[in-house]
C-alpha cells in the first residue's frame, strides 16, 4: 500500500518534469496553436476529474448519513475551494502566460518568478486533489478504489505533461537558459506531491471530513481551469483546436476514472 501511495503522489510530478524537459529537446518555442491545444487538453482533463473523481465520490460517501441531501457537502467544499483559490489568486503576485501585468499585490519579483508562481497556484490544487483520493484509500472509507486514485494520478500527471511544456519553453523564449527553464518547470510541480502528502495527513485526521475535501479540491481545480486555461484556450484569433482538445481530455479522463475505477 505504501507502495503504491508514493507512487500516486510521484506519477503527476514526473508528467511535469517530462513536460519540462522539452525545452532540452525542441529548439522552437510552442506555437499559438499548439498551446492552445495543450492547453484545452488540460482543461478538459481537470474538469472530468473534478466530477468524476472528486464530486461523485463525495457525494456518495453522504448518501448513506444524508440522503436526498447528499449534494450539502459537495457543495460546501465545492465553494470553500473556489474562495481558496480566489484568496491565492488576491495575494500571490503571479504573472500569466500572454499577459503584460502581473495580479495580486505589487511586487518587484522577476517576470520569469512570476510565471512560475502562475503555474505553481494551478498545482496546488491537483496535488490536493491527489492527495485526498489517496487519504480515501487509505483510510478505507470504500469510497475511493486503488485504481481509481491511480487514474486521477495518470490523468493529473497527462495533463501535467502539456503544462511543464508550456511554462518551460515560453520561460526560454523570454531569455532563460534551457537548463534553468527545465529547472523552473519542474519545481512549478513540485507542489504537487508535497500538497498530496499534507493532504493525506489532514485527511487521515478527519475521515468523516472526506466528501468536504474531495469537494473543496473539485472546487479550487475547477477555479483553475474557469479562471485561467479557458481564457487562455480562447484568446487571439479565432479556433475551435482548443474545444476539441478539451473534448479529448474530458473523455480521456472520464474513461480512465470508469475503467480503472
Amino acid at each position: 500500500m505504501i507502495v503504491q501511495v508514493l507512487l500516486g503522489l510521484l506519477i503527476p510530478f514526473a508528467g511535469t518534469t517530462a513536460g519540462s524537459a522539452c525545452v532540452v529537446f525542441m529548439k522552437n518555442e510552442l506555437k499559438d496553436k499548439v498551446q492552445r491545444a495543450l492547453t484545452g487538453f488540460a482543461s478538459g482533463v481537470m474538469v472530468a476529474a473534478s466530477i468524476w473523481s472528486l464530486l461523485i465520490p463525495a457525494m456518495t460517501q453522504s448518501e448513506e448519513t444524508m440522503g436526498r441531501l447528499a449534494f450539502m457537502p459537495a457543495v460546501v467544499g465545492f465553494w470553500l475551494g473556489i474562495l481558496f483559490l480566489l484568496l491565492l489568486d488576491c495575494v500571490i503576485p503571479h504573472l500569466h502566460m500572454h499577459a503584460e501585468k502581473a495580479e495580486g499585490p505589487k511586487s518587484k519579483l522577476k517576470r520569469t518568478t512570476m510565471m512560475v508562481l502562475a503555474v505553481t497556484l494551478h498545482n496546488i490544487p491537483e496535488g490536493m486533489a491527489v492527495g485526498v483520493v489517496y487519504a480515501g484509500v487509505i483510510t478505507g472509507s470504500g469510497i475511493v478504489t486503488v485504481g481509481g486514485a491511480l487514474a486521477l494520478a495518470l490523468g493529473i500527471a497527462i495533463q501535467n505533461f502539456p503544462e511543464g511544456a508550456i511554462i518551460s519553453m515560453p520561460l526560454h523564449s523570454e531569455g532563460v537558459s534551457k537548463t534553468r527553464a527545465f529547472l523552473y518547470g519542474t519545481l512549478s510541480g513540485a507542489v504537487e506531491p508535497v500538497g498530496a502528502f499534507l493532504t493525506i495527513i489532514a485527511a487521515g485526521l478527519v475521515v468523516p471530513a472526506m466528501p468536504y475535501l474531495l469537494s473543496f479540491a473539485a472546487g479550487a481545480m475547477m477555479y483553475v481551469v474557469v479562471e485561467e486555461l479557458i481564457p487562455e484556450m480562447s484568446s487571439g484569433e479565432h479556433s475551435n483546436i482548443g474545444v476539441i482538445m478539451f473534448a479529448m481530455g474530458f473523455t480521456l479522463m472520464m474513461a480512465l476514472d470508469v475503467a480503472l475505477g
